[in-house]
């Protein structure tokens, strides 16, 4: 009897045991586990706190942005009904990535109590229970911080920002996606003594902070580069967001529509990024014809009283000539760093040349260098692609360079002939002269004799040293020598006709 009763009893507790844990598995057991939580919450009053992703200034709250991190990293986002998959954010295809929807409960326990979220657009709402707020409320956000700042430190993710949005019922103008450039500041064309400094300056400037202050400045760093295009100015900022592993906000100036837009662009911005305007000599010539932003709203955005509502930031801007930019844009206090970006050296040839196809030495690297020191040069992009399309040998990628070296020589005025007229394109053959009949030759420059006339007679007028012989490199063609010929020949006609020329010349 006794050992029924054992027996009994031991059924008893393995059922209760056992059909909860198979029911959990089902559909049955699932309903009735949501059902019974909605039973029991409905005894509880609870306190609800809401999380916007914008405060009342339209600056993002990054306590938002720590939410969405910490809730996709907990295992009860793969329990919810529904949820968004997403793969290869981060750039990996392996990686996926859990999204939970609008208007969806979020559960989540901690220290024995269990909370919800619930996403109602751009505002996450927390729900807990009002007798427990006190216990577990301000340790449970300091936790969620915490690892939301663990998994940020491990990603170690920099992004890129871009004022995309022009929807003015949405509170954000910023767009982002990860930003994974492979530039850094090492690979730069630039001066290996230029790199160091400025590694230096930014390390001095992230344990700047009490300096700054002490000071009474707002603690950010600004930068101009400057130089031609294609030397390597946009990469060089990738570099600098890698080295900072700051977020970069990439300002197009062409979607701002006034000074207070520009203005809440940055407002929007967060600490610890780099805010980059490229091109700003262009934008400030087209500026003129535009109302959109004035130099002024310029100004302010880089150093007014703005800048006080967000620290530890970096600006950088880039001009291809700052001598066409408004001197009160690059004075000390807007720009603290200036950086030039030269067109290719030999030196930044080598680099190139041991970078891009592996080569340290060559036997055409002395005629390379001659043809550097003779004035010819391009920019660092071009030689690259150059080096790129013939990396299978080095040997045609140097003669391509060679080849376009002494092409652009030309065209920048290196190796100028002498006759040559600057004002038409290098390279190109010339119109041919028009000869006119008072006594000169329209066009042509430095001739070594000059035809003239007095009275009813015509004479060559030999005032140079070349004895009368025209140098050919005044005429790019043989059509134009063939119609000066033309022309001599006509003239020896009409004087054996015995053709008078009046005083002015005329016929």
């Amino acid at each position: 009897m006794i050992l029924m009763i054992f027996f009994t009893l031991l059924t008893i507790i393995i059922s209760f045991w056992l059909i909860p844990r198979l029911l959990s598995r089902t559909s049955i057991g699932q309903f009735l586990q949501t059902r019974w939580r909605v039973i029991e919450e409905a005894f509880h009053a609870h306190q609800f706190y809401k999380v916007p992703k914008f405060n009342n200034h339209m600056q993002e709250n990054q306590l938002f942005h720590k939410i969405v991190m910490y809730l996709n990293s907990l295992p009860s986002a793969e329990d919810l009904d529904y949820v968004n998959l997403f793969s290869g954010c981060n750039n990996n295809p392996n990686e996926i990535t859990l999204v939970i929807n609008n208007d969806q409960m979020f559960p989540d326990v901690f220290l024995g109590s269990r909370v919800y979220w619930k996403l109602d657009k751009d505002c996450f709402v927390l729900k807990i229970r009002r007798k427990e707020k006190r216990r577990i409320l301000s340790t449970y956000l300091q936790h969620v911080c915490k690892v939301a700042d663990e998994i940020d430190q491990k990603k170690n993710e920099v992004r890129l920002y871009i004022n995309a949005e022009n929807d003015p019922e949405k509170n954000g103008r910023w767009i982002s996606t990860p930003f994974k450039h492979p530039a850094t500041i090492d690979t730069a064309m630039i001066d290996s003594d230029l790199k160091n400094k400025v590694k230096s300056d930014l390390e001095l400037f992230l344990k700047s902070k009490s300096y700054y202050h002490r000071l009474g400045r707002v603690w950010k760093r600004s930068y101009l580069l400057y130089g031609p295009s294609g030397t390597g100015k946009s990469s060089f900022i990738a570099g600098m967001a890698k080295f900072l592993c700051y977020d970069v906000y990439d300002v197009d100036m062409s979607r701002i529509t006034s000074d207070s837009d520009l203005k809440l662009l940055l407002l929007q911005t967060t600490s610890k990024s780099l805010i980059v305007i490229e091109d700003l000599d262009r934008y400030l010539v087209e500026q003129a014809k535009s109302k959109a932003v004035s130099l002024s709203g310029i100004l302010n955005f880089m150093d007014g009283i703005i800048c006080c509502c967000g620290e530890e930031r970096v600006m950088v801007f880039t001009v291809s000539n700052k001598d066409h930019v408004d001197p009160l844009a690059l004075r000390p206090g807007r720009i603290d760093f200036h950086i030039h970006f030269p067109l290719c050296d030999f030196s930044s040839f080598k680099n190139l040349a041991n970078s891009h196809l592996g080569i340290k030495e060559h036997k055409l690297f002395p005629q390379v260098e001659e043809i550097f020191q003779a004035g010819a040069s391009l920019s660092p992009a071009e030689i690259g692609e150059i080096m790129i399309s013939n990396r299978g040998s080095p040997t045609r990628a140097l003669k391509t360079v060679i080849n376009a070296l002494q092409t652009n020589g030309g065209k920048t005025g290196t190796g100028h002939r002498p006759g040559h007229d600057q004002g038409l394109g290098s390279g190109l053959p010339r119109a041919p002269r028009n000869l006119s009949h008072s006594g000169s030759i329209d066009g042509l420059v430095d001739l070594p004799s000059k035809l003239t006339h007095s009275g009813s007679t015509r004479t060559v007028d030999d005032s140079s040293d070349h004895s009368g012989v025209f140098c050919m490199d005044n005429f790019h063609t043989g059509k134009e020598l063939k119609n000066l010929y033309g022309l001599l020949k006509n003239r020896s006609r009409r004087r054996e006709g015995s053709m008078d020329f009046d005083g002015e010349g005329k016929v």
